[in-house]
């Protein structure tokens, strides 16, 4: 099964490589009072990176409230 997932892994990590390099053309994004002027591959870049953070955060977080607790007996 450790196949399966490395190479399910293998294959986002190319999709995602080609669809980031796809997109270089400017694009201007508003962050709050700030307008900034990047690639939309660095934009979809953070993106993603932001996603997969909050992923694990709240994964992590999830997993911690469904273990048991040993409190005082």
């Amino acid at each position: 099964m450790s196949r399966w997932k490395l190479a399910a892994v293998a294959v986002v990590a190319v999709v995602v490589i080609i669809i980031v390099a796809q997109n270089t053309q400017a694009v201007e994004t508003r962050l709050l009072l700030v307008t900034v002027t990047m690639p939309r591959a660095v934009l979809l870049f953070i993106t993603l990176l932001v996603g997969f953070v909050l992923g694990l955060v709240s994964a992590g977080w999830i997993s911690h409230k469904l273990q048991p607790r040993n409190g005082p007996a």
